[in-house]
């Protein structure tokens, strides 16, 4: 019987399983041509697609490893965000970096920043919640 209680919590999730429904924070990174360039032109890391169709929707329920990873990195930006940690902050710069390692001829400085948006009328307002210090993309990617 014990066991069956202890499983039972992972099989019929509970609605209180989030302690606080908030918005998540964006995460955006800049590519800089040297460690005191000031980075402008920020983007965001794995926007989502503006349409996915059924049957990619439907695939991804039995595989999808990079939106896996991608609620690893909301995770590691929530803690960031309320505790910040070296980890937390290595192993953003380390994903953005190896999504980026494709492109050689990139700039090789990356910082990374955490962003909350808000609709406020029918104004956006973006609030940087964090940035990072530039650090070199091949020293990052493992």
């Amino acid at each position: 019987m014990q066991p069956l209680r202890l499983l039972l919590p992972a099989l019929i999730p509970s609605w209180n399983f989030f302690d606080v429904i908030a918005p998540s924070p964006r995460v955006e990174y800049a590519l800089l041509g040297a460690e005191t360039a000031p980075p402008e032109d920020w983007r965001e890391f794995r926007p989502r697609p503006a349409r996915v169709s059924l049957v990619t929707m439907a695939r991804r329920l039995l595989w999808n490893p990079q939106w896996n990873e991608s609620l690893f990195l909301v995770s590691c930006a929530e803690r960031l965000i309320d505790q910040p940690t070296d980890h937390s902050e290595a192993e953003i710069l380390s994903r953005i970096a190896a999504d980026l390692a494709g492109d050689p001829d990139a700039p090789p400085w990356l910082a990374f920043r955490l962003t909350f948006v808000r609709r406020e009328g029918e104004a956006l307002i973006r609030e940087v919640l964090f940035q990072s210090a530039p650090r070199r993309r091949e020293a990052l990617v493992r």
